[in-house]
C-alpha cells in the first residue's frame, strides 16, 4: 500500500506492478530555475547513503525535474496555489516531476522522498505511478513561539526542514512577549539588551540578530516555506516595558517577567505617551517588514485585558495602520476583529475552540464582512502545546504539554477537524489556510518541540493540503507510521502514539 502525507489529490498505480530500479548514483537532470530545488533533492538522497550527480536538463537522467511555466523559469505568480501543484511520473525507466513553478517541484520532491527508504547504500524498487497534486489552502502553517524559552538558528533550521517533508509552507515566528524580546532592532537596541536576558523560570534567554533573521528566512524561502514574523501588540508587551520606561503610561519602567500568566501588560495609549508610543510603532514594524520578504506582518492583538476597550481599539487601529503602510498584508488574532479601523485585506487568526467561545466567531465575522480573511487554528485541535492524553516517555524525561485549552489533544482530534465548519457563515474561500501554534512554557529543547509537534503536525499538514472529506483516523494513522522511518534518520524526537502502528523496533 502506498503511504503519503498529506494524501496527494490524484494517485494512480501501475496495474501490472511494475517497478523502477532506482540505483545508488542517480543522475538529476534539471535547468534554469529548477537547480536549487535539484541541489536540495541531492542533498537528501546523500543522507540516505546515494551518491546522485546533477546533469543539464538535456542528459539522460533517472530523475528529471521540469518547470512546465511559459519559459521554463519564471519566478512565483500570485497565486500559491497554482504555484504548489505539480506532478509526479514514475514509469520503469525514470522519474519525473513538473510542475509550473520551482514551489510545485519542490513539493514533488517531497512526494518522492516519502515514496523512496532512508537507506539508498543499494539499488531499491520504486513502484511506478502518476500523482497529480495541489494543494486545498494557500497557508498551512506551524508556529514557534521562541519566547518563553528560546532556541538558537540552528534548532529553527532543523525545524524547518521536518516541516517541508509535510509540505508545510508557512513557519509563523512569535519574537515577543513579556517573558524575552527576541529580534534585534538597531533603532531600539535595549528591547534586546534588556528585554531578551531570561525566559520562562530560571532558563536562559537569547536573540535573533538581523543576520540571524535573515538566515533563518533564507534558509525557510530555499524549501519555499515563508516565514511570518510576529511582533506581539499592545499587550504581551512587557519586555519592551522592562526595557523603556516611555512606553509605560506612568514613565516608570516594569519587572521583569519570567512566569506563564497573560493579559497584564500593554503599550500606554496616553495622549502623554503618544509621541514615544507611535516612534516605537514605526521603528520596530519598519525594520520587522523591512526584514521580511514574505507578504505577511502578525500584529498580534490577543489577550489585552489590561487595556481599555477603548484604549485597545486605538492602538489597533494605529499597529495595524502603520503595519499596512510598509505594504505588509496584516494578520493580527481575531480578537482585532472588535476594531472598525482595520486595514483592508486583514486576516483574523482564530485561535477559540470548536466550539467558539463568545464573542470570537462575531470577531472573525466582522473581518470576513469587511474583506479580510481568516487563518483556522482551533485551540482545542490545533494548537500543539497541548499535551497529549496518553503517558508516554519524553526527550527530557519530565512533563511536556499545558491542558488549558480543553486537553489533553489526542491524534485523532488533531485529525478530524473543518475548518470550514466551526465560525458560521465563514466559507472556504473566506479561510487563508490553517495553522499549529506551539507555546513553549514547557519546552526547554528542540527535541521538546519535535516531540509536541510530531505526528500531531502531519494532521494539521493534511487538512491544510488535502481535499475536504471524511477522515479516517486509523487509515491516516498507517500512512503517518511510515514517516516514522524518516523521522528517526533525521533525529527527530517525535511522540510515539500508541493511536500509531510505527513499524517494529525503537527510534534511532
Amino acid at each position: 500500500m502506498l503511504t503519503l502525507v498529506p494524501r496527494p489529490r490524484t494517485l494512480r498505480t501501475s496495474p501490472d506492478e511494475e517497478a523502477l530500479t532506482l540505483g545508488t548514483t542517480p543522475g538529476i537532470a534539471a535547468a534554469g530555475a529548477a537547480l536549487p530545488v535539484a541541489g536540495l533533492l541531492a542533498a537528501s538522497l546523500r543522507s540516505r547513503g546515494a551518491a546522485p550527480s546533477l546533469a543539464d536538463a538535456d542528459d539522460a537522467a533517472i530523475i528529471t525535474l521540469e518547470l512546465t511555466g511559459p519559459d521554463g523559469s519564471r519566478g512565483a505568480s500570485d497565486d500559491r496555489v497554482a504555484d504548489e501543484s505539480y506532478a509526479l511520473d514514475i514509469t520503469s525507466d525514470a522519474v519525473t516531476v513538473s510542475a509550473p513553478e520551482p514551489a510545485g517541484l519542490f513539493r514533488g520532491t517531497q512526494t518522492l522522498l516519502q515514496l523512496l527508504p532512508v537507506d539508498l547504500t543499494g539499488s531499491v524498487q520504486v513502484p511506478t505511478l502518476h500523482v497529480d497534486d495541489a494543494p486545498r489552502f494557500e497557508y498551512r502553517g506551524v508556529m514557534l513561539d521562541v519566547v518563553r524559552h528560546f532556541f538558537p538558528v540552528a534548532d529553527v533550521l532543523r525545524f524547518i526542514d521536518a516541516l517541508a517533508l509535510l509540505k508545510i509552507n508557512t513557519l509563523h515566528l512569535h519574537l515577543t512577549d513579556d517573558q524575552g524580546w527576541r529580534l534585534h532592532i538597531d533603532s531600539w537596541p535595549d528591547l534586546t539588551a534588556v528585554g531578551a536576558r531570561g525566559a520562562v523560570g530560571d532558563a536562559p534567554g537569547g536573540f535573533y540578530t538581523q543576520d540571524d533573521l535573515r538566515r533563518i528566512i533564507a534558509y525557510a524561502a530555499a524549501r519555499f516555506i515563508t516565514v511570518v514574523p510576529e511582533i506581539d501588540l499592545p499587550g504581551h508587551t512587557n519586555a519592551a516595558l522592562h526595557a523603556y520606561a516611555e512606553l509605560n503610561a506612568d514613565g516608570v519602567a516594569r519587572e521583569a517577567y519570567h512566569g506563564i500568566e497573560v493579559g497584564f501588560s500593554s503599550l500606554s495609549a496616553s495622549p502623554e505617551r503618544a509621541e514615544a508610543t507611535d516612534r516605537f510603532l514605526r521603528d520596530v514594524i519598519g525594520e520587522v517588514a523591512a526584514l521580511t520578504p514574505g507578504p505577511w506582518l502578525h500584529v498580534g492583538g490577543d489577550e489585552s485585558w489590561s487595556t481599555s476597550p477603548e484604549d485597545y481599539r486605538d492602538l489597533v487601529r494605529r499597529i495595524t495602520s502603520t503595519a499596512a503602510g510598509t505594504g505588509k498584508r496584516v494578520i493580527g488574532w481575531h480578537e482585532i476583529g472588535s476594531c472598525d479601523d482595520l486595514p483592508a485585506g486583514t486576516i483574523a487568526q482564530y485561535w477559540s475552540y470548536l466550539q467558539p467561545v463568545s464573542p470570537a466567531a462575531e470577531q472573525v465575522r466582522s473581518v470576513v464582512a469587511r474583506g479580510g480573511q481568516v487563518i483556522m487554528s482551533p485551540a482545542d485541535v490545533a494548537y500543539l502545546d497541548i499535551r497529549y492524553p496518553e503517558d508516554i516517555p519524553t526527550p527530557g524525561g519530565y512533563a511536556l504539554g499545558l491542558d488549558w485549552a480543553d486537553g489533553p489533544t489526542s491524534f485523532e482530534a488533531a485529525y478530524t477537524w473543518e475548518p470550514t465548519a466551526i465560525v458560521d457563515g465563514i466559507a472556504e474561500s473566506d479561510i487563508l489556510g490553517v495553522e499549529s501554534p506551539l507555546w513553549t512554557e514547557t519546552a526547554l529543547t528542540i527535541a521538546d518541540v519535535e516531540h509536541l509537534a510530531f505526528p500531531r503536525a502531519a494532521a494539521l499538514a493534511e487538512i491544510g493540503w488535502s481535499v475536504a472529506g471524511e477522515r479516517d483516523p486509523a487509515e491516516f494513522a498507517g500512512r503517518v507510521a511510515t514517516l516514522g522511518p524518516m523521522w528517526d534518520a533525521a533525529g527527530i524526537r517525535y511522540a510515539r502514539l500508541s493511536e500509531v502502528p510505527w513499524p517494529s523496533g525503537e527510534p534511532a
